[in-house]
């Protein structure tokens, strides 16, 4: 069921100065959207209860913890059935150098955001972990340069 409808413009700019300050107060959340604090509390209740706002996290700054390189890698399988897919997806959730996982579409059946200490523990990864993972056929991978935009995941 699509929640759009169900929102308001009240709803809308909570989401919005959410997405942009997870901590904000609810006291100058309330200021920011033009209602009195209780009821932006109520709203804002309603929407973690509903599944719309899913949590709440730090944003870390990954070189600064001593994890510099971050790449992506587009995995190809040889079957993909519903069983061969779930069975990738599993086994995605459980190395920890992989941030996010999608299944995709196109020529790769996932894409998977990866996060590394340094170019020799990701090559590990990638060699000894996941172009070795059961049905895996194809691997590509990309390394970034730096990033030029980072915001919400969700376009408000």
């Amino acid at each position: 069921m699509p929640f759009s409808a169900e929102l308001d413009e009240i709803d809308w700019k909570i989401l919005r100065e959410l997405q942009e300050d997870g901590r904000i107060s609810n006291v100058e959340l309330s200021r920011r959207v033009g209602i009195s604090a209780p009821p932006c509390l109520r709203r804002m209740r309603w929407l973690e209860e509903s599944g719309i706002i899913r949590g709440y996290r730090a944003l870390l700054n990954a070189p600064a913890l001593g994890l510099d390189v971050v790449a992506f890698c587009l995995v190809g399988l040889h079957h993909q059935s519903e069983a061969d897919l779930k069975a990738f997806a599993d086994l995605s959730r459980g190395w920890t150098v992989v941030r996010q996982a999608w299944m995709v579409s196109g020529e790769s059946d996932f894409m998977l955001h990866c996060v590394a200490r340094d170019l020799g523990s990701f090559q590990s990864f990638v060699i000894e972990e996941l172009t070795s993972a059961p049905n895996v056929d194809t691997v590509r991978t990309a390394l970034t340069i730096r990033p030029v935009k980072e915001e919400g995941l969700v376009p408000i």
